[in-house]
């Protein structure tokens, strides 16, 4: 998940804080860098997420390269815990912790539902602390909520700086009690996302345009149905990419769909685990996967989507039952 070739970094002044350094973190694996107090851990960790830029080596995450990746879209795919908390003191909790998913681009009610099931994980009753400001919280809460603002949108890399230590003594036995739960909860998920196949029924049927189709027509059948892009289908149902409503209105005599038409990045094989297409989601900051079986399009896989699939995945493991027969609100319809 997480590899350190040979990084090193030295700062203007020529103080060196890392040197050379190589390790490897497997996924869903706790790691704790032990130090005195200016030894590099924390220098090493904003390296991760490109808080500092290494002077020399290499930092793979998930096997890529995050020179090549964009630093914004980098940090909200980890979480990140300071020892300072760093909460917005004109947000509400609630707001707070749905700070991440509000940013790529999850819908207010669904990020805001997320952020209440991660503060009753971690010890704080959304209806109670939900609508208050962190100036109104004792320092452990505000811990804690700075916990679940890095929980939210489900990162598959999560830094905690010293999350601890601001905290007395007995406070912080509980908070790293209760992070260790959480920590063995979230291990518990990623390794269903690896042993859950993707089926039919967990996915959604999109607006289609045929290849050949005028696009003008095309516009107006989207326009009418409120529909924003559509995936682009050949005649025999197989994918040849998706267009947007934006590209086909000002259309000319005689385009057609296939003629506007991008290609699809974002896909995945009928029967392939949760946890490729989650990969496929991060690696292209993609809002859903094209499912094919072979080259037949079946329909796309949301996050929200994705979600209740495992969700139905882990409760029918718990019961002893298939998925077809675990029932419960869809996050999706919410």
């Amino acid at each position: 998940m997480i590899r350190f070739e040979q990084v090193g970094k030295v700062y203007p002044d020529g103080t060196t804080a890392v040197d050379g350094l190589s390790f490897e973190v497997a996924e869903g694996e706790l790691v704790t860098l032990v130090g005195p107090s200016g030894c590099g851990k924390t220098t090493t960790m904003m390296m991760v997420n490109r808080l500092i830029e290494p002077t020399s080596g290499r930092i793979l995450v998930d096997g890529e390269d995050i020179a090549g990746i964009d630093p914004v879209k980098l940090r909200r795919r980890i979480g990140y815990v300071i020892q300072q908390v760093g909460l917005f003191p004109h947000r509400t909790v609630l707001d707070n912790t749905a700070t991440v998913p509000a940013l790529i681009g999850w819908k207010r009610a669904r990020a805001r539902e997320r952020a209440a099931e991660l503060l009753d994980l971690v010890g704080l009753d959304p209806g109670t602390y939900g609508s208050r400001y962190p100036a109104q919280l004792s320092g452990g809460q505000r811990q804690r909520v700075g916990v679940a603002r890095a929980l939210a949108a489900d990162p598959p890399v999560l830094l905690m700086d010293e999350p601890f230590g601001a905290v007395d003594p007995v406070v912080r036995e509980r908070l790293q009690n209760e992070f260790l739960a959480l920590q063995q909860r979230a291990d518990r998920g990623l390794k269903r996302l690896s042993v859950t196949a993707i089926e039919p029924e967990d996915l959604e049927e999109p607006p289609v345009a045929g290849l050949e189709e005028p696009a003008r027509e095309a516009a107006a059948r989207l326009g009418a149905a409120g529909a924003r892009w559509a995936v682009v289908l050949n005649a025999g149902g197989e994918l040849h990419g998706w267009v947007s409503a934006d590209a086909l209105r000002p259309a000319g005599e005689g385009e057609t769909v296939g003629d506007l038409a991008r290609r699809m990045d974002a896909w995945v094989p009928v029967g392939a685990p949760l946890k490729q297409a989650f990969s496929e989601m991060l690696q292209h900051d993609a809002g859903w996967v094209a499912v094919l079986d072979g080259a037949r399009f079946l329909g796309v896989l949301t996050p929200a989507k994705l979600h209740e699939a495992l969700r139905r995945s882990v409760d029918a493991d718990a019961r002893g039952v298939g998925r077809e027969e675990v029932e419960f609100d869809s996050v999706a319809d919410a």
